[in-house]
């Protein structure tokens, strides 16, 4: 009877063995470069304009990963945010092992945003018409100041700088009040909006703060720029 039971035992112990064996299976490389591309999915903050374009290192095709118990993990090499390059490991535990099987990813990350570029050279005082701008989609290294997403934000704008074609056009390559030019200055209160003319004393782009000229009055006072030709004063 003990004998018998003992071949049971053994019975199960190789039959279990044997399933867990079964259970186990090579990675493909391109699953491999999956989950690297879905850990940095989970992990990734961008808004919802964006685009983002994850790229795996190349997986040399001699790699022949060992077989591995489900489930394959992937995780950062380091918690941190993600940047344009990062490092994905991948890790699972392996019957041909005697310890955990890994390999460490390069994943570069592209983020682009919709912005208003140049479709030709633009020099300075060409006032923007909608023929002049469009929207592409940019690497966000590639922006360093205050950009626009939407053409009719710059339409009657004047260049300040020139900007060469595909290029973002940036707050400083522009004044929306140019100095010398004559502009629309309002006075509101909270039942009143009072409308006069004047001309600007210094360049200005949107919220800047700057002097002006009453045309009627011929004095100087300080406004703020709320659009193409236009400023607002306290009263």
């Amino acid at each position: 009877m003990k004998v018998k039971n003992v071949l049971i035992f053994f019975t199960l112990l190789f039959s279990t063995h044997a399933l867990s064996v079964t259970q186990a299976s090579v990675p493909s490389l391109s699953t491999i470069s999956n989950l690297a591309i879905e850990t940095i999915e989970k992990k990734i903050d961008v808004s919802g304009d964006a685009k983002v374009k994850i790229t795996p290192q190349s997986l040399d095709t001699r790699i022949t990963p060992p077989a591995c118990f489900p489930p394959v993990k992937a995780e950062l090499a380091t918690n941190r945010a993600i940047k344009r390059t990062n490092t994905v490991k991948i890790s699972c535990d392996s019957p041909q092992l005697d310890y955990p099987w890994q390999i460490f990813l390069s994943v570069r990350v592209d983020i682009l945003y919709p912005v208003v570029v140049a479709r030709e050279t633009l020099g300075p005082g060409d006032l923007l018409s909608n023929d002049d701008v469009i929207i592409e989609y940019v690497d966000r290294t590639n922006l360093r100041g205050q950009q626009f997403d939407d053409i009719k934000q710059v339409v009657g704008t004047r260049v300040k700088r020139r900007i060469p074609p595909n290029q973002p056009i940036f707050s400083g390559n522009l004044c929306f009040v140019c100095k010398g030019d004559t502009v629309s200055i309002y006075a509101r209160s909270a039942n009143v909006v009072i409308k006069t003319v004047g001309e600007a004393l210094r360049d200005g782009n949107l919220g800047d703060r700057i002097r002006i000229k009453n045309t009627h009055s011929n004095k100087s006072l300080h406004a703020t720029v709320t659009g193409v030709g236009e400023v607002e004063v306290r009263m």
